[in-house]
């Protein structure tokens, strides 16, 4: 097996002879299999050792770019400094560069902003537009590597995306509503923020695609373009509600849930299905309410430590760790609340 590490260097930690380890490495057999195991492990150790030597003392200035509402971009920088004592010893900083709605332009001038001054990585939400697409190039040749958070710019010069299987997640959203609903008629709200973001449109063709398969009666109704800003998103569900009377289950792909609620309050209509995204304040409140349904969610904090990582291992910082896998989707009732958020029961902040 191949290793940079000195026979004796290996024995020292796997607290065996260098004859036992030189047996191991070289296959020459006369080695009890517990043996032969205790020195792959002790090189996996050195490994690990290795990566936090190189890290050691070292500084990574990260520069997170987003378009999304605020709730959303506050929740992802809650998560990050949650995390920053995780990736000790190295120490991290961040600059924000948060807009709720904006033109391509003005990202794409924040971009190249970043590229001129420098950074070591650059964590992006942005739409999936060509003019994107181009500045993640430019920053890639300037030496900055481009992790893509939620919503994904596949076909970009980014080095990886973090976040959830968007497509499935929408399949999810179906499913559930189609269990909750049953065999009661009605057709579906989906609420998307804006097109232009590969996440939500991969949700929406998850989702009908299934719906497609599973409850090929049920129409959908779109609702588009409203950024996830509460204002715009009320008036944009009280014109669908006031257009279909038989609506009565949403399923949100681009947040502005307390909106859409209150558009069906105020009409008096019921909304029997909610399936909201991510454990926002606004959505962890709706929940315990029991105003959602329920809410698709992952780890944010453990997406913001990947992203950091891989940003890490683009310096050579950390060893290689093979393709990144989607975070794992969670979904969330009242009554299963992740630790720190208090069930049923416990109030309303």
């Amino acid at each position: 097996m191949g290793h940079p590490y000195p026979i004796r260097e290996i024995a020292r930690q796997a607290g065996l002879s260098t004859a036992t380890v030189d047996r191991v490495l070289n296959g020459r057999g006369g080695v009890r299999e517990s043996t032969v195991r205790e020195v792959h492990e002790a090189i996996k150790d050195l490994d690990r050792q290795r990566g936090q030597i190189r890290i050691g003392d070292r500084t990574f200035m990260i520069d997170i770019v987003m378009q999304a509402p605020a709730r959303f971009s506050s929740a992802v920088r809650d998560a990050l400094e949650a995390e920053l004592p995780s990736l000790h010893p190295a120490v991290v900083r961040s600059r924000f560069h948060f807009r709720e709605t904006c033109p391509p332009a003005e990202l794409i001038g924040a971009l190249d902003k970043i590229a001129k001054r420098g950074s070591q990585g650059v964590l992006l939400k942005a739409p999936d537009v060509p003019e994107i697409g181009a500045a993640v190039g430019r920053l890639v040749s300037a030496g900055i590597p481009v992790v893509t958070l939620v919503t994904d710019l596949p076909h970009s010069a980014r080095m990886a995306y973090v976040g959830i299987d968007n497509r499935a997640a929408g399949a999810t959203a179906a499913y559930l509503i189609g269990q909750w609903l049953g065999d009661r008629p009605g057709h579906v709200l989906t609420t998307i923020s804006r097109g232009s973001f590969r996440g939500e449109e991969e949700r929406e063709m998850g989702f009908r695609s299934a719906m497609r398969l599973t409850q090929p009666n049920r129409s959908l109704v779109e609702v588009t373009d409203s950024d996830g800003l509460d204002a715009t998103q009320r008036e944009l569900a009280l014109a669908a509600l006031e257009r279909d009377q038989d609506i009565v289950a949403v399923y949100s792909m681009g947040g502005g849930n307390l909106a859409t609620l209150d558009a069906f309050d105020a009409l008096g209509r019921e909304c029997a299905v909610f399936i909201a995204h991510d454990l926002d304040h606004d959505n962890t409140r709706l929940l315990r309410e029991r105003r959602l349904s329920a809410v698709l969610h992952h780890d944010l904090r453990q997406d913001m430590r990947r992203a950091c990582q891989t940003v890490m291992r683009a310096h050579q910082a950390l060893p290689g760790d093979g393709p990144l896998l989607p975070s794992a989707i969670q979904v969330v009732t009242p009554y299963n609340m992740p630790p720190g958020d208090p069930g049923p029961g416990h109030g309303v902040v």
